[in-house]
């Protein structure tokens, strides 16, 4: 199994691509704490992983309140005894974000609050408890949105990600002599309650499919196998990695770099 004798702390894990990741998480060895705050789900999901014989604990946390991020990092290492996986992963996409414009001041401060403190106090609270454990792997989720402008309006999100991709960048140089590595997991337009919530009309989904060359939406289960690759020691010598799982997206409309001359 890949994360044997590892201990995982998911935040977001009660749908979604964090539910996916907890239930392969346990499937492939590892202990995991999944935070929400869905309390329900995050119990369905942690029951769900008890009967299939794996070990799992369910805390439920706000990420965005640092006394919260603090209490649920406290929670993993009393229930398992150490942190050695942090997938800050817990995020919205409010469907009343949209342009500059029309965008209220409360939805940006709400989107920021979440995508963006809540990496922050993540890490603020998870790497000391990955020193004490001798290292980890922290995935933080971003998006393809990081480096292409959407189709349909969603500043705040788009802007939330382009910080925790940022953000990613900069953790994994400062703390790649501890032993902890930091990558960002940048999803493609994904078939989840959240995304088809905010596409919420077929004219939605169709500006979006429109640019994706496999043309269609992405699965959560298809982030997850790229969260455990993150994960694991497999990717041992990857740090600061912006790892694109999109359909090919933004392959179709990233221009490479022109080449440099002498």
């Amino acid at each position: 199994m890949r994360l044997k004798d590892k201990v995982a702390l998911i935040t977001g894990g009660s749908s979604g691509i964090g539910k996916e990741t907890a239930l392969l998480f346990a499937k492939q060895g590892a202990s995991v704490v999944l935070t929400d705050i869905d309390g329900d789900g995050g119990m369905a999901v942690q029951k769900q992983i008890q009967e299939a014989g794996g070990k799992a604990a369910f805390f439920k946390a706000d990420v965005s309140k640092a006394e919260e991020c603090e209490a649920m990092v406290l929670f993993t290492e009393k229930q398992f005894g150490a942190l050695h996986i942090l997938f800050n992963n817990a995020g919205i996409m409010h469907s009343e974000d949209g342009d500059a414009v029309g965008t209220e001041e409360a939805i940006f401060d709400l989107t920021f609050g979440i995508n963006v403190k809540g990496v922050f106090f993540g890490c603020k609270y998870g790497i000391p408890a990955m020193r004490r454990s001798g290292g980890g792997s922290i995935i933080n989720t971003a998006s393809f949105v990081a480096h292409l402008g959407a189709a349909t309006p969603q500043l705040a999100y788009t802007a939330s990600k382009g910080a925790v991709l940022s953000m990613t960048r900069e953790l994994a140089v400062i703390h790649a002599r501890e032993n902890i590595r930091v990558n960002a997991l940048c999803p493609g337009p994904l078939r989840t309650e959240l995304l088809m919530k905010f596409l919420n009309t077929e004219e939605k989904k169709q500006r979006r499919l429109v640019h994706i060359p496999m043309g269609r939406f992405g699965e959560a289960k298809e982030m997850a196998q790229a969260a455990l690759f993150l994960a694991s020691d497999e990717s041992s010598y990857t740090t600061g990695s912006e790892f694109l799982v999109d359909g090919g997206i933004t392959a179709a409309y990233v221009t490479p770099e022109s080449p440099k001359t002498t």
